[in-house]
């Protein structure tokens, strides 16, 4: 049975949240979670996973909190309903991807309460994050953070801490950047390999083992290969807040980006053309449209997945 000190509170049971609830428990852990979809819980629940309430009732459970949300708006009624519970300190693990002044307000209201908070967002996919392929970039008080790393251990393969508060969030600006621009690289490849005549099981083989290849190619090229979206480790709906927070980030700065600018309107396509749930990687199915590109037999062979 788990110790005390192996208990953890998550709130927010999605595709991030919900691996890492799953790995905890694999690693020993005990987990309370709570979503605010039923249906998530009852997963959740029959995998293991003890099921709060309410916010509060897992406030009232847990000295440590994972959250994982899908925008600013949940991370202020989390935050609200922490301070509401009345407990002892608290320490919220913030891994969401959100705009750093709605972060920074959270770190405001927490602190206030008497509770602390780090900023930790993820780098990787949920394919990744179901076998522990991600890495944590912790930010905040660093003697936390060091007290924390067996719970980043459990279900991360690295963690590094990159000092003050915020830092986490601007990293994982950074790291979002590149992926957004990598996976509209990978779509206009291997499109232009079918619009040339190769079949796209052919294209990913020859990529990987070649200088053009990437961890983003790996991840997404097969479903651009099988021209499946469906099983999605990042919906094209969740990247475009991702994508918004990066925009208004890198607007504030006045730093330019005109690869990562020049990406937007592929998303922004597979938003309209029903794809807002399928994987990002259906910026691949925009890209077909675009060029024309009726798929044959050949281009239909599977691809093993990473």
């Amino acid at each position: 049975m788990a110790r005390a000190k192996d208990t953890v509170g998550i709130v927010g049971q999605g595709i991030m949240g919900g691996a890492f609830a799953q790995n905890l428990v694999s690693g020993g852990w005990r987990v309370i979670g709570y979503d605010i979809d039923a249906k998530r819980r009852r997963v959740l629940a029959r995998a293991g996973i003890e099921i709060a309430t309410d916010v509060e009732d897992l406030a009232a459970r847990t000295s440590t909190i994972i959250t994982s949300l899908p925008n600013s708006s949940a991370l202020a009624i989390t935050v609200g309903a922490v301070v509401a519970a009345q407990v002892r300190p608290r320490v919220v693990v913030e891994m969401s991807t959100l705009a750093l002044n709605d972060k920074l307000a959270a770190l405001r209201a927490l602190q206030k309460a008497g509770h602390l908070m780090l900023d930790c967002p993820v780098s990787g996919t949920g394919a990744q994050a179901k076998v522990k392929d991600i890495v944590v970039y912790a930010s905040g008080d660093t003697k936390t953070i060091r007290r924390l790393r067996p719970l980043f251990a459990a279900f991360s393969r690295a963690m590094h801490d990159l000092g003050a508060f915020g830092n986490g969030s601007r990293m994982k600006y950074v790291a979002n950047l590149l992926v957004a621009i990598n996976n509209v690289a990978t779509a206009e490849a291997m499109v232009l390999g079918m619009k040339s005549g190769l079949d796209a099981k052919t294209v990913f083989d020859m990529v990987t083992t070649g200088a053009g290849n990437s961890r983003v190619f790996e991840l997404r090229a097969p479903m651009m290969v099988n021209g499946r979206y469906d099983e999605a480790t990042m919906k094209v709906a969740l990247w475009q807040k991702d994508m918004a927070v990066i925009a208004e980030f890198a607007q504030a700065l006045g730093c330019p980006t005109p690869l990562f600018s020049a990406t937007r309107p592929l998303y922004d396509a597979a938003m309209s053309t029903g794809h807002a749930e399928h994987d990002t990687a259906a910026v691949c199915a925009v890209l077909e449209q675009m060029a024309g590109v009726k798929r044959g037999k050949a281009m239909g062979k599977r691809a093993k997945r990473d």
